[in-house]
């Protein structure tokens, strides 16, 4: 199995719902390493830069005003597989159709406030990542209990 970092973006309405703790807490129970975490507001342009396959969309703009409207909290987290790993605690994308034990089945309720993003690849979260941290704000380190989760 391949050793990956992925990022992942818990939105407004996670931090405004005090969920960041929660969220976290399962990540790093399921045993991925916490590689790098800041509270940020996005601004206006990197929202559009992030954002950027759905520029020209309906959605964008209020996609932006949304992610844009207070804080969030960025994310990169190290495992095995960590970018499929993470999109399966997540969720469906549409809260309401999501499964009881995902984050998203757990918290959400609507689309529009589904709480997180994860990357969809290794090749998408190496640019979301660059994006929101520089290169000396990602950590290596190994966790005393690495033995214990890998093989």
């Amino acid at each position: 199995m391949a050793r990956e970092r992925t990022f992942v973006l818990l939105k407004p309405d996670a931090v405004q719902r005090a969920l960041v703790g929660a969220i976290v807490e399962r990540f790093e129970r399921r045993g991925l390493k916490l590689v790098a975490m800041k509270t940020t507001k996005v601004s206006r342009e990197l929202a559009e830069t992030y954002y950027l396959e759905h520029k020209g969309k309906p959605f964008f703009a209020a996609l932006v005003k949304y992610i844009t409207s207070a804080p969030s909290v960025a994310i990169v987290l190290e495992g095995d597989e960590a970018v499929a790993v993470v999109r399966k605690m997540m969720g469906k994308t549409n809260a309401a159709e999501a499964e009881p034990g995902t984050i998203r089945g757990d918290f959400g309720i609507q689309i529009g406030r589904n709480l997180i993003h994860g990357s969809d690849s290794v090749p998408t979260a190496k640019r979301e990542i660059g994006l929101f941290f520089a290169p000396a704000e990602l950590l290596d380190y190994a966790r005393v209990d690495e033995a214990w989760v890998y093989e």
